[in-house]
């Protein structure tokens, strides 16, 4: 089948920088999704995106859908003929269903008898026809939260749009699509190149508007020009090393279609004021890129990148040193302000300010996470006292003029000011690490104290807002309980407390006085073990096991963890299937037979067979064998001991009638089992592990 490329672009107003790469991919992907629901063959996919553009190009396309073949069943042959061999009711009937006459039909034979079928192809609809839909759906498909209108236009998009070229080889798909006639004029540079451009074939797309409208379409060749502009200039100064995140970089791409890398400078004296509130004007507010040295000291440094190549560089530069000068000095301002009061002082402040309106304000909130970060400082053997002031402290810096003004500086800030105070350097480093980690796979609190502080803060949102019956559902979490879960999971595990969660959320609910639900402990702690399914299913752990664990539930999450990696560990053993079996066995027997009510004592007179005798022998010396095991958390070493079982539960299962006529040989048996079943259950429900 002939084929050809096909080229879509929407251009439009300037597109949310930090949505263009999403959207770029959605367009992409929900076209090639189009093309292959309708069975058109191409052989690649190409996205471009740029401030004022989204396009596809699709090389190798089907010219039209190949043929397919129909065939459809109607009524059997006995029931389609008379016994004059005129047709039925039921023959004629199907026939006018599928448009043709009855002696156009044909009979299939089948192991069932013989059936009348209507066989037909149904021509492949032409490409140049399937594509203005496919297009309009991939655009109505996009992730866009909030859509508008423009000018009398109905269509809605997230920017307006000015111009569609649809090509399909060399030939224009004339259509309208979003209410814009398509053609083949794209625009270049805004400045650079304000007339129309023709795009004579698809093939030419980037190569017109890199040449001749100053556009670089692709994002990936745009993102890499930028980034190594951004490093060669900063490295020309000294030696110096452009601090380049990948999200701002991302962002920086999006803002320019034809980037110009260009150095700027500030004044020294501003490298007075904490680093991260330097970074965080030029970033943030600015998309600039900071200049670090080969000890990852701040410069007074900056790059910019330009969305034009100047006549008059230096203007440019001067231009942007301007804008960021003033940014700069209220830093300084700042800084110096907050300087001259203590975060002590600033305390009663935080009492007008509603965390929850259930729960009082962020001043109560400190109150409560102080006692509870004490508690949390004993148990782990921190210094208590170190704590609590942390909490008390913890919140303050929300309401100095630098978090006003920079937000993201919460808790950063508070550290440097309570160095300032003169605090413990403990306390002053708890400020920071009380928010860590902040995002999935961000660092975790070194101190103790940080960790106590983080800890408590956490368990304290998710047991008020439990308590008060708000948990979060569906995609809606306001106030980031599912992140709070798992960083309350990954402290605890990864810095090795033995911390338990019910004892945690009791403590955090002993310090509230207006929870409404009469158990505010086990929906939480419930709903924090829930979230290691997640994460464990991110290192490659079966769904199974940590099932097989969640059985059980242990309620320390360190102890949770070794559980889980010990199973994990016994799940690879060749013993392991056979032993899941029949454990899984054991178990539907003991269930059918009283469950509970079945004790573990085992009566040596009443074992008669071999089978049995071995097992009870076995199951005694394992118990005695792993006894100091369990106990000591050792839970890998001792279910490799256990996995020695096997050979001994399958004889006594091929050789023992476990439901004997004799009532107390019966329940001496089930006796033994729930004893064998008991000794892995101190571990897990391996009866829950896969056993084909």
């Amino acid at each position: 089948m002939a084929s050809q490329d096909f080229l879509v672009e929407i251009g439009t107003e300037e597109l949310p920088p930090k949505a263009l790469k999403s959207l770029s991919d959605a367009f992409a992907r929900g076209l090639e999704n189009a093309m292959g629901d309708a069975g058109l063959e191409s052989t690649g996919v190409q996205a471009f995106a740029a401030p004022r553009r989204l396009a596809v190009r699709v090389t190798g396309l089907a010219d039209a859908q190949p043929d397919k073949a129909i065939e459809k069943r109607g009524p059997a042959v006995k029931a389609a003929f008379d016994d004059d061999g005129n047709p039925t009711r039921a023959l004629t009937g199907f026939a006018g269903s599928v448009g043709v006459s009855p002696d156009q039909l044909d009979t299939m034979e089948t192991d069932k008898g013989a059936w009348v079928v209507y066989r037909s192809v149904e021509q492949g609809r032409p490409t140049a026809e399937l594509l203005p839909g496919m297009v309009e759906q991939a655009l109505n498909q996009l992730p866009i939260p909030k859509r508008m209108r423009w000018g009398a236009h109905k269509a809605e998009f997230v920017r307006p749009i000015h111009w569609v070229v649809l090509l399909f080889g060399s030939k224009v798909i004339d259509t309208e699509i979003m209410g814009i006639t398509t053609g083949n004029e794209t625009r270049g540079h805004r400045f650079h190149c304000p007339s129309p451009l023709i795009i004579p074939t698809p093939d030419a797309y980037e190569v017109v508007l890199k040449e001749e409208g100053y556009v670089l379409a692709d994002f990936a060749e745009r993102r890499e020009r930028i980034r190594k502009g951004v490093i060669t200039l900063a490295r020309e100064q000294g030696g110096g090393e452009a601090v380049i995140g990948d999200d701002l970089l991302d962002e920086v791409t999006a803002l320019n279609e034809w980037p110009v890398p260009l150095l700027g400078r500030f004044e020294e004296r501003f490298l007075d004021v904490p680093a991260e509130a330097l970074i965080s004007s030029m970033e943030e507010h600015q998309k600039y890129f900071h200049v670090v040295d080969d000890q990852g000291t701040i410069k007074p440094l900056f790059v910019t990148v330009a969305n034009l190549e100047s006549a008059d560089p230096q203007q440019v530069i001067s231009g942007n040193e301007k804008v960021i000068r003033p940014r700069l000095a209220d830093a300084a301002f700042f800084y110096d302000t907050d300087r001259k009061r203590t975060l002590e002082s600033r305390i009663d402040e935080l009492k007008p300010i509603v965390f929850q309106e259930k729960l009082g304000s962020i001043h109560d909130k400190s109150v409560r996470v102080a006692a509870l970060a004490r508690r949390i400082a004993e148990a782990i053997g921190s210094d208590a006292p170190l704590s609590e002031r942390a909490a008390m402290l913890a919140k303050t810096d929300l309401v100095t003029e630098m978090v006003l003004e920079f937000s993201d500086l919460q808790g950063i800030m508070g550290e440097y000011y309570a160095h300032h105070d003169g605090e413990p350097d403990e306390v002053a480093k708890a400020l920071n690490e009380q928010y860590m980690p902040r995002f999935a796979g961000d660092d975790l609190p070194t101190t103790n104290t940080g960790c106590a502080l983080a800890l408590a803060d956490r368990i304290d949102s998710l047991v008020g807002l439990f308590g008060i019956n708000q948990p979060p559902s569906g995609t809606r979490d306001p106030f980031g309980l599912r992140r709070a879960a798992l960083g309350v999971l990954r402290i605890i595990v990864e810095h090795r407390l033995s911390l338990d969660l019910t004892d945690c959320c009791q403590w955090a609910a002993e310090q509230f006085t207006s929870l409404t639900e009469s158990d505010p402990v086990t929906p939480v702690v419930d709903y924090m073990l829930e979230r290691f399914r997640a994460h464990y299913e991110e290192q490659g752990v079966g769904a199974e096991v940590f099932l097989s664990v969640q059985a059980r539930r242990p309620t320390g999450p360190l102890d949770f963890d070794r559980r889980v990696h010990a199973v994990e560990a016994f799940r690879q053993l060749p013993e392991a299937k056979a032993l899941a079996a029949a454990n899984k066995r054991v178990s539907n027997i003991l269930i059918k037979q009283g469950g509970d009510d079945i004790g573990e004592s085992v009566d040596r007179t009443l074992l008669e067979e071999g089978a049995e005798t071995a097992l009870a022998d076995a199951v005694d010396t394992q118990a005695e064998k792993t006894a100091a095991l369990f106990a000591d958390g050792e839970y890998e070493p001792a279910l490799a001991s256990l996995a020695s079982l096997r050979e001994t539960v399958d004889n006594f299962f091929e050789d023992v009638m476990v439901m004997a006529d004799d009532e107390g040989v019966r329940r001496n048996r089930l006796a033994l089992l729930n004893r064998l079943r008991n000794l892995f259950l101190q571990v897990a429900d391996i009866s829950l592990l896969p056993t084909g």
